[in-house]
């Protein structure tokens, strides 16, 4: 009997999936613990794999399509068997088939499977000694080659040059949707020549097809257009959701940074010593906001539904740009962690997000985020919550300002921040005194070591 293969649901939030790739093609065996296709989900890119052994008979989607989770997208089953010829909807609820396949269909394919073998007659090629040398330990044909030399004499050079063109070739059909290289094997069009539009450099079928316009012969440049999908489509919808079902409050405030940029001063080398990565203001921040919280129970609260749950633990999310979107992976207990382990954790969080490797896991259970714009000419800002975190700190640059201390007027790095709270569960009142606490721990860092 074939068995489903179905959009898995990998997160709490998670509604659709973008099928970005197949990796086997209908008609190919399948094993378990085999990559089957990868979807994007939760602005990350995940391979789901075979829980069956056997022919992948059908699949009802390709690339860009985006499937509701439990939803049937293919069967796995025995050669031969029947299965539905239209996609039957949410996993469980059809499992009957429409239509048998005819033996003219089985034949197409079968026929589909290379069938081409290479010739193995080395001998009858005219090489070199050093060719013949250099294409054993490369593994490659000479009857491949195009020879160089005198009556199509096959010279070293030649091997190398093959083997380099032929790497070239593959490390592109590798980074291409099997859709992708089938048109662009159609179409003669090199795949190495194609800029990728997806994740990493992936190239899709809309990227072959482009390359194959020809240029347009007005001066006029069109203007680009781009299907909003994938990381940029989730972040839209979460926004926009968050903007239209909490009602935004924002707090400015500014913070005197002397105090943590000398603390942050002493702290580079005994940290990089003990890390390997450099302490960032970001770390000092985040340690402040989380024993802030622990102070304020009231600001460290989701609502879900008609209930307001108050967090014992403090999980920070930092929010990461990436060219398409941004991510936010969330650091596990930061007020119970030193400045030295928040920084591995802050800089490893970073660069996983960066490479697409963070696992859902990792971006779950935040109570508080830190968006952080202070590389940027940015004094302040107004960042949208988190949902269904309840609040959010935008940090802006740290710039030499004009203040008065002490009777005094002189320059001290000032630091501007914003905090944005969900009006339906947090009043002014608990908010400004959050931030007036944050404000005095950054400027007498050493309430850190108490």
């Amino acid at each position: 009997m074939p068995k489903e293969i179905f959009m898995p649901k990998l997160s709490s939030t998670m509604q659709v999936g973008t099928l970005l790739q197949w990796f086997k093609e209908e008609g190919d065996s399948v094993e378990v613990g085999e990559p089957l296709f990868e979807i994007m989900t939760d602005k990350i890119n995940i391979e789901v794999e075979s829980y069956e052994d056997g022919i992948l008979l059908k699949r009802y989607f390709e690339e860009d399509d985006e499937v509701p989770i439990n939803h049937v997208v293919g069967y796995i089953g025995e050669a031969g068997e029947e299965v539905p010829e239209s996609p039957p909807g949410e996993s469980g609820v059809s499992n009957k088939p429409d239509s048998p396949k005819s033996p003219e269909s089985s034949e197409q394919q079968t026929e589909t499977a290379p069938q081409e073998q290479p010739s193995e007659q080395p001998e009858k090629v005219r090489a070199t000694p050093a060719a013949r040398r250099v294409a054993r330990e490369r593994e490659v044909s000479l009857a491949e080659i195009e020879g160089s030399g005198p009556k199509g004499r096959v010279h070293q050079a030649d091997v190398e040059s093959f083997t380099t063109t032929a790497s070239a070739a593959a490390s592109s059909a590798s980074s291409a949707t099997p859709l992708a290289q089938k048109v662009a094997k159609a179409e003669g069009v090199e795949l190495q020549d194609i800029a990728g539009s997806g994740p990493r450099g992936k190239i899709y079928r809309a990227d072959v097809e482009k390359a194959k316009q020809p240029e347009a012969a007005s001066q006029t440049v069109p203007a680009k257009r781009v299907k909003m999908a994938g990381m940029r489509k989730i972040v839209a919808d979460r926004m926009l959701h968050s903007k239209t079902t909490a009602p935004h409050v924002t707090l400015n405030s500014e913070i005197d940074m002397v105090e943590v940029v000398a603390m942050r001063k002493r702290l580079l080398d005994p940290v990089e010593k003990q890390t390997g990565y450099r302490i960032s203001y970001t770390e000092i921040i985040m340690k402040a906001t989380a024993h802030a919280l622990k102070r304020h129970p009231n600001i460290n609260i989701s609502l879900e539904g008609n209930e307001i749950v108050q967090h014992d633990a403090v999980h920070i999310g930092l929010a990461v740009a990436l060219e398409d979107g941004l991510l936010v992976p969330v650091i596990k207990d930061a007020d119970r962690k030193g400045l030295a382990e928040l920084t591995a954790d802050c800089k490893s969080a970073g660069q996983k997000a960066k490479s697409g490797k963070l696992k859902p896991d990792e971006m779950s259970e935040g109570t508080f985020t830190i968006s952080n714009l202070g590389m940027y000419a940015v004094d302040t800002f107004n960042p949208v919550i988190n949902q269904p975190e309840s609040a959010i700190l935008g940090i802006g640059r740290i710039n030499e300002k004009p203040v008065g201390v002490d009777g005094q007027i002189v320059l001290r790095p000032m630091m501007g921040v914003s905090l944005s709270f969900d009006h339906r569960v947090i009043d002014g009142a608990p908010a400004a005194a959050f931030l007036t606490d944050l404000k005095a721990i950054l400027e007498n860092p050493l309430e850190l070591l108490m």
